[in-house]
């Protein structure tokens, strides 16, 4: 029970790693609100949530819509009067694994809006809530793509963006009890990650080939859902600002 009597906010908690991070913290103790597009009780979150008795609430939200972002820690301030941490996991990846010199700019629009404005946002409720209350633990869901440069070049830039976000935000609420850090997942068996499978960029693909070593594995949902609850929880209290790859060694 690390986070017992805790309230947690996962955006994108309704599939994959943010599935697992919801149904960890549910175990633990937590009290979760699964913010998520579309997020309904038909989820299998929801119906895993409501099996074990947790405390939960769904709301659905668009995290780069900032009139969602507000309802949902309206409606989860109104019902548990705090924000304890904020798992920042909603996020979305554009196809082909595009590099640089072939990036669409309607991609780069779309996956910024919500991977970057998106968590800034969530961010932005969640630490004003965080000082009234006298601290909190934001964790972000950034990527190996973000710290290594693994992956296409708009969904790189947005994670890498996150990476840059945390130690800011770490640096800004130093000494006020609020704690920010990353997850930099590699290669995680998802909805997300296997829509795209069909659809890799070659060059892209045979340059990440040549840096990393495909053959160690796929890590689970529940790998990273472990790292999560550790920098979520009071356990970490000494840890702000720094970005952790849960990848099997893919990138050493």
């Amino acid at each position: 029970m690390r986070l017992k009597d805790k309230v947690a906010i996962v955006t994108g908690g309704n599939s994959g790693i943010g599935e697992a991070i919801a149904e960890l913290f549910a175990k633990e103790g937590a009290k979760v609100v699964v913010a998520s597009l579309g997020a309904s009780q038909k989820d299998n979150i929801a119906k895993t949530l409501k099996k074990m008795g947790a405390d939960y609430m769904m709301i659905p939200t668009d995290i780069s819509s900032e009139d969602d972002v507000k309802n949902c820690f309206n409606k989860a301030i109104k019902k548990y009067k705090r924000v304890d941490i904020m798992i920042n996991n909603a996020g979305v990846l554009e196809k082909g694994l595009l590099p640089v010199d072939k990036f669409k700019i309607e991609d780069w629009e779309w996956v910024t809006k919500i991977n970057t404005f998106g968590t800034m946002l969530c961010m932005k409720y969640a630490s004003n809530q965080m000082l009234k209350q006298g601290g909190g633990s934001i964790v972000n869901i950034s990527s190996i793509a973000g710290a290594k440069g693994f992956g296409g070049s708009v969904y790189c830039s947005t994670k890498a963006a996150m990476l840059g976000l945390t130690r800011n935000t770490a640096m800004r609420f130093a000494g006020t009890g609020i704690r920010c850090n990353a997850v930099c997942p590699g290669s995680v068996l998802t909805p997300m990650t296997t829509s795209t499978s069909s659809d890799l960029d070659k060059d892209m693909y045979t340059a990440m080939d040549n840096y990393g070593n495909l053959e160690v594995g796929i890590c689970k949902p529940i790998d990273v859902a472990n790292v999560v609850l550790f920098l979520a929880s009071d356990e970490s209290s000494a840890i702000t600002g720094q970005e952790i790859i849960v990848d099997k060694g893919y990138s050493l």
